[in-house]
C-alpha cells in the first residue's frame, strides 16, 4: 500500500506540474478539429459522416501518448533514441515496399484494418535523434564538421519520404532541423552560405527535380488567375470560403462551399479544414485558431529557454519549428499565401498518424517543462512507469 501511495503521489505531483496553457491550447485545437470534422462529415454524408468518430479515437490515443511522455522524464529517453529512430526508418522502408498509393504518393501502410502514415511517426523519432545528437558534450554548429552528423540523421528519413514522393512532409522535417541549428548558435556565415546555395540550386530543382504538376502548383501560387478551372480551382474556392465567413461566420454546420462541391469534399476535413473553420466561424474564429497555435509555439520556445539542459531545449525548439511550418503553410494554402503542397493543420486536420505524431512531440515538450530543474527520478519513483503495482 505504501508503494502504491508513493506511485500515485508521484503521478499527482507530475500532473500538477504540467504547463496549463500548453495543455489547454492543445485540447482546444483538438476540439475545434473534431467539431469541424463532424460538421463537414454530417453535411457531406456517406463515409465522411463517421470521420469524427475516428478522429475522437485518434485524439484519445494521442492524448494518452501525450500524458505518458509528459509524466516520463525526457532525459531517460536518450537511451532509446536509436531504437525509436531505427523503428521509424524501418516503417518508412516498409511503406515503400508494401504501401498504398493515394493521389500519387505511396505514403500509407495498411495495418490491422487501419492505414498508418509512417512519415508522421518518423517526425518525433527524428526530433528525438536530432536533439540527442546536438546535445552531445561540446557540440556547436560553428563550422561544417559538427553539422555532418545532424545532416546524416536528417538525410535518411528525408530521402525515404522523397521517394514516396511526399514533398510537403519532407519540407516539415526541415522545420525541425533548421530551428535546432539556430538554437545551437549557427553562425551567420553558414546561414548566408546556405541561403546562397539554395538560391543557386532552386532553379535547377524547379526544372529537373519537380514533376510537372508540382511546377504547376508553384506557377498557380505565383499567378492564381492563370487557371481558375483546373490547377487554381481549390485555391480560389478555399479563399472564397474564408472570405464568405465574414466577421462572425455562417454558423455551425451552415458552411456551403464544401457541401456544394466547390471546395472538394475529400480535402475539406484535411488540407483545407481552416477554410471550413473560417467559413463557419468567421474572421474571429480564424483569429482564435491562429492565436492558439501562436500560444503553443511561444510556450514551446519559453520551455526551451527555461530548460536545464540542451537535450530538453532542442526538443522544445524542434517541436516549435515543426508546428510553425505546418500551421504557416497550411493556413497559407487556404488563403493563397503559400503553394498547395498537401500539408495538414496540426491537431485540427483529419488524420490519425498525424494527430498522434503531433501529440507525441507536444508530450515531449511537456516532459521538459514538468522535469525542468528537477533531478532524474530515483529508483524508488521509477517503477510506476513500468509496473503500476
Amino acid at each position: 500500500m505504501l508503494l502504491l501511495h508513493l506511485h500515485w503521489s508521484t503521478l499527482a505531483r507530475r500532473l500538477l506540474r504540467l504547463d496549463p496553457w500548453l495543455l489547454l491550447a492543445t485540447l482546444f485545437l483538438l476540439g475545434v478539429g473534431t467539431v469541424t470534422i463532424y460538421s463537414t462529415g454530417i453535411q457531406s454524408g456517406g463515409g465522411f459522416a463517421t470521420y469524427w468518430q475516428r478522429q475522437l479515437l485518434w485524439a484519445a490515443l494521442g492524448l494518452a501518448a501525450y500524458l505518458g511522455l509528459a509524466l516520463m522524464d525526457y532525459r531517460r529517453l536518450g537511451r532509446g533514441v536509436w531504437f525509436a529512430y531505427g523503428a521509424a526508418l524501418a516503417l518508412l522502408v516498409l511503406v515503400l515496399l508494401f504501401g498504398r498509393s493515394v493521389y500519387g504518393s505511396k505514403s500509407w501502410l495498411p495495418l490491422l484494418g487501419f492505414t498508418l502514415q509512417p512519415s508522421e511517426l518518423a517526425k518525433p523519432a527524428t526530433l528525438l535523434m536530432l536533439a540527442w545528437v546536438a546535445s552531445r558534450p561540446g557540440w556547436r554548429p560553428d563550422h561544417l564538421g559538427p553539422l555532418l552528423p545532424l545532416a546524416a540523421v536528417l538525410a535518411i528519413p528525408l530521402g525515404l519520404v522523397f521517394l514516396q514522393p511526399d514533398w510537403g512532409t519532407a519540407l516539415a522535417f526541415l522545420g525541425i532541423a533548421i530551428p535546432l541549428c539556430f538554437a545551437g548558435g549557427l553562425p551567420w556565415r553558414l546561414i548566408l552560405a546556405g541561403l546562397a546555395l539554395v538560391a543557386v540550386l532552386a532553379p535547377v530543382g524547379y526544372l529537373y527535380a519537380l514533376k510537372p504538376y508540382q511546377r504547376d502548383r508553384i506557377a498557380t501560387f505565383l499567378n492564381p488567375a492563370r487557371d481558375l478551372t483546373d490547377s487554381g480551382w481549390s485555391a480560389r474556392q478555399s479563399m472564397l470560403a474564408v472570405s464568405s465567413g465574414g466577421l462572425h461566420g455562417k454558423g455551425f454546420m451552415k458552411g456551403t462551399m464544401h457541401v456544394l462541391g466547390y471546395l472538394p469534399r475529400t480535402v475539406a476535413p484535411t488540407d483545407f479544414i481552416f477554410s471550413v473553420v473560417a467559413e463557419e466561424n468567421g474572421f474571429i474564429g480564424g483569429v482564435v485558431v491562429i492565436g492558439a497555435f501562436l500560444l503553443i509555439i511561444l510556450r514551446c520556445l519559453r520551455i526551451a529557454a527555461l530548460s536545464s539542459d540542451e537535450f530538453g531545449a532542442y526538443l522544445a525548439v524542434g517541436s516549435a519549428g515543426l508546428l510553425f511550418v505546418h500551421a504557416y503553410i497550411n493556413i497559407g494554402m487556404n488563403m493563397q499565401a503559400a503553394p498547395i503542397i498537401g500539408i495538414p493543420l496540426p491537431l485540427v486536420s483529419y488524420g490519425g498518424s498525424f494527430v498522434v505524431g503531433t501529440m507525441i512531440c507536444l508530450g515531449l515538450v511537456q516532459s521538459v517543462y514538468v522535469h525542468n530543474g528537477h533531478p532524474p527520478e530515483t529508483a524508488r519513483e521509477e517503477p510506476f512507469l513500468l509496473d503500476p503495482l
